[in-house]
């Protein structure tokens, strides 16, 4: 019998190798050390990222009064092709509504009137509606001629994004930015809108 069983013999009792430990006897790590360390370094990376993503998913993006306005590429009814920046005009109403929505139903009537006023001044006026349902948008188009620009955004993704939860609301954009935000149905024929939309011009 040599020293190593000797050892084993003589006193040394119970001891066994577990991986993931250290050998008193040896000093030789195992490699399943290094593996639980990788592994806590990967969750730990994996946490930091999803917090990132929730930070970045919950960021405010609304639209707010000076701030610039939330792009977007809208094609309207029209045909016409709207940008913040591009609109052929020098103001564009961005203007979010519903057909179920009476303030929104209240408030056409002068703003298709001042669409008309002010048309020959560059003002663009562009009403989205979040209407779901298609022929209930256009059978309201059809029997309301108005002489704006119309589009139907049905997953409300654009009145999201400006941060429109409640109807109607509008933007003022100019150069790209929002210049004025109104949260409640307007006259838009009173003394004091076309004062301040002929600031702008």
């Amino acid at each position: 019998m040599d020293a190593g069983e000797q050892a084993l013999d003589t006193g040394i009792t119970g001891y066994v190798c577990v991986p993931g430990t250290r050998s008193a006897r040896t000093g030789f790590a195992a490699p399943t050390v290094n593996i639980n360390n990788a592994l806590r370094a990967l969750i730990f990376g994996l946490t930091l990222a999803f917090i990132g993503v929730i930070a970045y998913s919950m960021r405010d993006t609304s639209a707010k009064e000076g701030g610039n306005a939330p792009q977007f590429n809208l094609t309207t009814d029209e045909g016409h092709h709207i940008t913040p920046n591009s609109f052929g005009g020098k103001v564009l109403v961005l203007n979010f509504w519903a057909t179920w929505c009476a303030p929104c139903i209240q408030e056409i009537p002068s703003l298709d009137q001042f669409q008309k006023e002010f048309a020959k001044d560059g003002v663009v006026v562009v009403a989205v509606s979040v209407d779901k349902n298609p022929q209930r948008y256009r059978s309201f188009l059809q029997h309301v001629h108005v002489s704006f620009d119309t589009a139907r955004d049905p997953d409300a993704n654009l009145s999201a994004e400006y941060g429109t939860f409640q109807y109607p609301e509008t933007y003022i954009i100019k150069d790209g930015r929002v210049v004025r935000k109104l949260a409640n149905a307007e006259n838009w024929l009173s003394d004091d809108m076309k004062q301040y939309v002929e600031s702008l011009l």
